[in-house]
């Protein structure tokens, strides 16, 4: 048997298992996250999308783009969904795998269900899967994948979703391993659009899910790809990491399901600079401390918190996300960091700007030794009349040992579907649907509209 004959032998075997209730109540909360952020991100790039349909004229069909007040053909439904689901670096994902989950995946098997008539237990199955695909080949290659300027969303998420619709669509075993082949071809994600206030970071996501979609339909039509497409000199290990000779980890790693081992955001920025937002939050309202308190704050915390985040000029809202200096100053601020302290209006605050300079970021040895287990920053704050404080965090809110509550979980949702321009109304309607388990798709993407 070879890799990836053993892989996708191990994934079957998941398959073949009924899911844990723990893994059905996480895989809703994982759907809503993916509903709300995608709503909201729709509402944050309007213009853009706007500009985008004007240029591109799509073709009108019966596929909600989520947000957009449009119905689009399969895969432009496909695009689209994926674009806005990462717009804003709010959905989900995991720190051990590097990689985002949800939102790739969701925006494939949403569309599919509605095409092909499928049950909810079979999305949800199937997203299930998706996510134990994709992180467990993140999760084999990184951090070296990383290292090497890849994004895991991109690559890996492209394996992810062509495992998910193989199941979904009661793929042949055959077929699954010629899609999970054809995903390997077209498996591809750049992490330089995280720099200098490059704004495809989303489109990483988006090209994801619809590379991750032709890779079953190329599968179906009968294209055969490599027996191997993971192993030997020309795989894909070799070429993601540089290394041909890679220790392959098996699902679910460590005794949980991959959707599990997923955090959900409660800071509207990039997971690595959570716990120091998170640290800033704590000492702001423990001493009730203003910007105009501060001296200078100083922050150590793992090498890849700190590798291309402690920048403090942020030319844009994507690079505000990215940046540590500019997110710890919006918490002192305003203690918290949601959609509106990363808005293009409040990033040109001077107060903010200001403290942000007063900000570094230093890696830590100690610190990136106990990464990803423990994703750790420590705050050092001095204030202009002498005091001295320090914080701690090593598992920041939202994390699976640190999760949001029920309450803060609807809260969050609310907050993001009212931002997305849904009433409240709305927003329960498609809070019930996930919660009922319903399988009626049409009624599902009018609410989404």
């Amino acid at each position: 048997m070879n890799l990836t004959d053993l892989f996708l032998s191990r994934i079957a075997e998941v398959a073949a298992k009924p899911l844990p209730e723990s893994v059905l109540r996480k895989a809703k909360r994982s759907l809503l996250d993916y509903l709300c952020v995608a709503v909201a991100g729709a509402a944050a790039q309007r213009e853009k999308l706007a500009a985008y349909f004007d240029f591109a004229e799509p073709e009108s069909g019966d596929y909600t783009a989520i947000g957009c007040k449009r119905r689009v053909t399969l895969k432009e439904a496909v695009f689209l969904n994926g674009l806005n689901g990462h717009a804003l670096d709010y959905d989900d994902g995991t720190n051990a795998g590097i990689i985002h989950l949800g939102s790739p995946l969701f925006s494939v098997l949403l569309p599919l269900a509605q095409k092909h008539g499928c049950s909810y237990e079979q999305v949800i199955r199937a997203a299930v899967l998706g996510y134990e695909a994709s992180f467990t080949m993140a999760l084999s290659i990184q951090p070296m994948h990383k290292a090497m300027g890849y994004h895991a969303t991109g690559t890996c998420g492209t394996l992810g979703i062509a495992v998910a619709v193989s199941y979904l669509l009661d793929f042949t075993p055959e077929e699954r391993k010629e899609a999970f082949a054809a995903a390997c071809v077209s498996a591809a994600g750049m992490l330089k659009v995280l720099d200098d206030g490059s704004e495809l970071k989303p489109y990483n996501v988006a090209k994801t899910a619809i590379m991750g979609l032709i890779a079953a339909q190329m599968a179906k039509a009968g294209f055969h790809g490599h027996p191997d497409p993971l192993a030997g000199e020309r795989g894909f290990f070799k070429m993601m990491t540089g290394n041909e000779n890679i220790e392959m980890k098996l699902p679910i790693h460590s005794g949980t399901y991959a959707i599990e081992k997923t955090y959900t955001k409660p800071y509207a920025a990039c997971r690595y600079l959570h716990p120091a937002i998170e640290a800033a939050i704590t000492l702001r309202d423990q001493h009730s401390l203003t910007a105009e308190d501060i001296a200078s704050i100083h922050i150590r915390t793992y090498f890849w918190a700190v590798n291309k985040h402690d920048h403090q000029d942020v030319p844009s809202a994507a690079s505000a996300k990215m940046s540590i200096p500019y997110s710890v100053a919006a918490a002192i601020v305003y203690g918290k960091a949601g959609l509106q302290e990363y808005d293009e209006d409040d990033i040109k605050n001077p107060v903010l700007l200001t403290l942000a300079r007063k900000i570094t970021v230093a890696d830590d040895k100690e610190l990136t030794a106990l990464f990803p287990e423990i994703t750790t920053a420590i705050l050092e704050l001095k204030t202009a009349d002498g005091r001295s404080y320090q914080c701690r965090v090593d598992s920041p809110k939202g994390e699976p040992e640190n999760p949001l509550t029920d309450a803060e979980f609807y809260d969050r949702y609310r907050e993001l579907m009212r931002y997305g321009g849904k009433s409240d109304a709305e927003a329960d309607a498609v809070f019930g649907f996930v919660q009922a388990g319903s399988s009626d798709w049409a009624a599902l993407a009018q609410w989404l509209r």
